[in-house]
């Protein structure tokens, strides 16, 4: 046989064998297609159509504004009113502070105390998250008429108030322990038991108490009577 005519058929072959592959693959696609369920892509994108027109889910979504939108307004006018930030007040802004408002904290502090600056540092950062609440603090040295009305005899001495009532207070770090160390969680979870401070679900705990002991000065808290007590 001519050797460029067995040439020939073996590629014509090889060709054949080939589209023959491709035939049965595609045949095989269809058997799959006829089996497999039918695709709710269709249905899936007929169905948002007709969700998009539901009434229903137009009345949930203007709901879901409107709620959005009092809620920021409402924020809005609690930073309007001091919210949101921890603040220095003085004993002449005192009473308008606690009273002018439904919820407030107020840390008596002293500038030199070790303990008041961890307590600062905690309820600085809890001030900017719990916007419901206002956060203040107060120098003791500098408010002699409320120490004594207040009976604070230890510091750092965190009183919360509602609509201008004492109802509660923290000494020293009892509640969190008695340790330096505590983490902002800490006073967190103790604040929300005492109902002043309400849970968060997007909240990040953090775990940043002071744990370098070289931080600490001779006396860590101050008992304004020259006691013991913490």
């Amino acid at each position: 046989m001519d050797p460029d005519s067995v040439k020939s058929t073996l590629q014509n072959l090889a060709f054949g064998n080939v589209m023959a592959a491709a035939a049965r693959n595609y045949q095989k696609e269809l058997l799959a297609n006829e089996k497999a369920p039918a695709t709710s892509s269709v249905n899936q994108e007929v169905d948002l159509d007709e969700l998009m027109d539901d009434p229903e889910l137009e009345k949930l979504h203007a709901d879901r504004i409107a709620a959005l939108k009092k809620e920021a307004e409402k924020r809005e006018a609690l930073k309007r009113k001091g919210h949101g930030e921890y603040r220095e007040i003085t004993e002449g802004d005192f009473l308008g502070e606690v009273t002018g408002t439904e919820k407030a904290i107020c840390h008596f502090y002293h500038q030199e105390f070790y303990r008041c600056k961890i307590m600062d540092k905690h309820l600085k950062t809890l001030a900017s998250k719990h916007v419901d609440t206002k956060f203040i603090k107060l120098d003791a040295e500098n408010a002699p008429f409320f120490i004594t009305k207040l009976g604070v005899k230890t510091l750092p001495c965190v009183i919360i108030f509602r609509k201008g009532v004492a109802v509660d207070r923290l000494v020293g770090f009892q509640d969190m322990g008695g340790k330096d160390d505590f983490s902002t969680r800490a006073l967190e979870v103790v604040l929300i038991k005492k109902g002043i401070i309400s849970e968060k679900k997007d909240e990040d705990d953090e775990d940043d108490g002071y744990k370098d002991g070289s931080r600490r000065t001779v006396r860590s808290s101050v008992n304004l009577d020259d006691s013991d007590s913490d």
